[in-house]
């Protein structure tokens, strides 16, 4: 092994008498290295618009949800809840109760989901890190918080008690509304708005918070009726231990949500668009490394001299063989560690210097990751390896011959 390895290193940095040789070489070997850096740029430029997408999810999602799995609500009596506080691994829980409404305010008009929460929620979820415009409503105050973008749409100020937002959600029935019922069909409530919160543009559009009082007189729904259960848990507890612990307390069939299966549509979005942008750039490198294969032959076609005395010394079509195969390998590997390199080094003067913005006060967002380090070395080493085995199954006991 150490003969091969030896030669393929003296013709990977010697040069070749034959000039055109060396301006091939330096193509393949640029060609690697700008592959396995743009690679590098591009996992680490989604792993940063991921976490930037992801990043209302810290703040506005809880560590789980406890959903119906069929209809609206679930009964959570006062039972359940004593059960609920008996499990040592949750922080904080908060009841909550969702419905779509519809939202009217000086002749303007948008729809939403009001959702009522009780005064445990700030614990669950940081309102703080949300709210833009004034503050959280009082609990029994008829107060409630808009998103920037429902706000905008109606044209809604803070603390406004001369023209209050009116909220309407249909009666429990059934049957066509008629012309002359249209009154006596909504359950109508005004409120005063307390505050705007900000997230996202689709969340900012979406709710309507309340207290929870507010929201169970509007959908006329006892105490022991909510919509969902969410829960904060504590640092370093097991997930499915809670899940375990959970699912006996309520009578009818619940679904337990983390984070992530809140959001799953969004992931699977993130994750595929990230899978794709890999596949492009890995196909990028293939089309790259047909140079290093290229490079690899013509070396071989230079070197035929050499080879045939080193076959007539004793060496086998195998180590000959073994020799262009290493070089490749070489050049390959080195030229990825150096890509690597670089991206490394591109990625963190974005991170401290932000060259590249989105707007004028958003810098591009990129993260470095190991895994992203790993993915692109072991993607330009397997490809490597293959180009290198390709190119040095050319040398044969014909061409010897």
């Amino acid at each position: 092994m150490k003969f091969p390895l030896y030669i393929a290193k003296r013709y990977l940095f010697s040069k070749s008498s034959n000039n055109a040789i060396n301006i091939i070489t330096g193509i393949a070997a640029v060609g690697v290295i700008v592959g396995a850096m743009s690679l590098f740029i591009v996992l680490s430029g989604f792993s940063g618009l991921k976490d930037f997408s992801l990043q209302f999810t810290n703040v506005f999602d809880s560590d789980l949800k406890i959903f119906p799995e069929s209809g609206k609500t679930i009964t959570f009596s006062e039972a359940s809840e004593e059960k609920l506080k008996e499990i040592t691994g949750i922080e904080s829980y908060s009841k909550v109760i969702e419905e779509r409404v519809f939202l009217q305010y000086k002749g303007r008009n948008h729809i939403a989901y009001i959702k009522g929460v009780d005064e445990k929620y700030s614990a669950v979820n940081p309102t703080d890190s949300i709210l833009f415009l004034s503050n959280w409503f009082t609990p029994g105050q008829q107060e409630v918080v808009i998103g920037f973008s429902i706000a905008h749409k109606l044209s809604v100020g803070v603390n406004d008690y001369t023209d209050l937002l009116n909220i309407y959600v249909p009666r429990p029935g059934t049957g066509q509304i008629l012309a002359t019922d249209v009154a006596n069909a909504f359950t109508k409530r005004n409120a005063v708005v307390s505050g705007i919160y900000d997230v996202n543009e689709e969340l900012n559009s979406k709710y309507v918070f309340s207290d929870i009082e507010f929201a169970r007189n509007l959908l006329k729904l006892d105490s022991a009726t909510v919509s969902s259960i969410e829960l904060k848990l504590k640092p370093g507890i097991s997930e499915e231990d809670i899940r375990k612990q959970i699912q006996p307390i309520f009578a009818e069939e619940v679904l337990i949500k983390n984070r992530i299966q809140q959001n799953d549509a969004l992931y699977k979005m993130l994750n595929t668009e990230n899978v794709a942008v890999y596949l492009i750039f890995t196909l990028v490198l293939i089309i790259a490394l047909f140079n290093v294969v290229g490079s690899i032959i013509m070396m071989i076609l230079d070197k035929r001299k050499d080879i045939k005395t080193l076959y007539n010394l004793g060496t086998t079509v195998k180590d000959i063989r073994k020799i262009f195969f290493l070089q490749g390998t070489l050049m390959t590997t080195l030229g990825g560690l150096l890509g690597i390199g670089l991206g490394i080094l591109l990625v963190w003067a974005q991170l401290q210097f932000e060259f590249v913005n989105i707007t004028q006060t958003l810098a591009y967002p990129v993260k470095f990751k190991i895994i992203n380090v790993l993915i692109v070395f072991v993607t330009i080493t397997v490809l490597g390896i293959i180009a290198s085995k390709i190119a040095s199954s050319r040398v044969g006991k014909k061409l010897l011959t």
